[in-house]
């Protein structure tokens, strides 16, 4: 009945850091080893007999943002915590891969063992670097969709030369941890401009779309918010922009008008599009533990080809 732990995306250069726990709870799936040793279609064959025969588990998830804020160590800890709490199945020992504690402050602390090399040796510490690394690497693929100029889905986030190469074509991008050396540069500018002065002569209606998101997320950063997540989706409905201001969480519609004559902003929130929007809302609330249950609905507006925020409120 051990809880193993492991993380995956400590080094990248962009996107989240993600923490794995796994109790096996008896099970014996074949194969297990440390993740990076297997092929990504052994990965996600393992992913899948872990997650149905487990006794339990969980994923622990650290923003670029919150990265950047409290630094690695600190979001280390945080993402353990998260993920330990997502495990519903009882365990007598917790094994983390590694030689820190990052539950020595909590109640747990007492009962983990620290061990060099525990993804090679501990199934359990094994089954949570894979579905921490399928988990990571999935949500940087999909990033691939709203950030094409990055290939996100072959390097995932880490230093490769393609990306640096990328990035200095067309600066950051909000995947991007403004902390590490080599990208701290570009933290006096809020990260969204850098990449829509490359990105803005663009005429398709996605880059238009992300340049709109863009300056919205700036505008709210200004306002107060933090900006938790962007272009967040649910089977049925994808989110702009999530952002918190002090204990209120925002969900946020952009919609982007080419000229004063078309219609926009609270205009495009149908019934449907309202009611998906308050799905997304709830679910978001659910999967991320959030401490607090103020949620709210928004909308923003921004027109011409500068992209200028024209309006934004919230919708009731």
């Amino acid at each position: 009945m051990i809880l193993g732990i492991d993380e995956v995306g400590r080094g990248p250069w962009a996107g989240p850091l993600v923490v794995g726990a796994v109790v096996l709870g008896g099970k014996t799936i074949e194969g297990l080893t440390d993740s990076k040793k297997l092929s990504k279609k052994r990965r996600e064959e393992l992913d899948s007999l872990i997650r149905e025969q487990a006794s339990g588990f969980g994923l622990g998830w650290v923003s670029p943002e919150e990265i950047d804020t409290i630094g690695l160590s600190e979001a280390l800890k945080r993402a353990t915590i998260r993920a330990v709490s997502e495990v519903k199945a009882s365990y007598n020992e917790i094994i983390i891969d590694g030689t820190v504690n990052f539950l020595h402050e909590t109640g747990k602390g007492k009962y983990v063992t620290t061990m060099k090399k525990a993804d090679l040796l501990v199934p359990s510490v094994s089954a949570a670097s894979i579905i921490a690394k399928v988990a990571r690497d999935a949500y940087m693929s999909n990033q691939d969709a709203y950030y094409p100029e990055y290939g996100f889905a072959s390097h995932v986030g880490y230093g490769t030369a393609a990306h640096i190469a990328a990035i200095e074509k067309f600066g950051v991008t909000p995947l991007h941890r403004l902390s590490i050396e080599p990208l701290k540069k570009y933290a006096e500018t809020p990260r969204e401009h850098h990449r829509m002065e490359t990105v803005r002569g663009s005429k398709t209606s996605k880059q238009k779309g992300d340049n709109a998101e863009d300056e919205v997320a700036s505008y709210l950063r200004k306002q107060g918010h933090t900006i938790l997540d962007r272009n967040w989706k649910t089977k049925y409905c994808e989110i702009d922009i999530v952002s918190q201001c002090k204990d209120t969480i925002y969900f946020t519609e952009v919609k982007h008008r080419k000229t004063d004559t078309q219609g926009g902003g609270i205009a495009a929130i149908t019934s449907k599009k309202l009611r998906q929007m308050t799905f997304a809302a709830k679910y978001y609330e659910l999967i991320n533990h959030v401490d607090t249950h103020n949620l709210q609905l928004a909308v923003a507006t921004t027109h011409g080809s500068d992209f200028i925020v024209e309006q934004w409120m919230p919708v009731l």
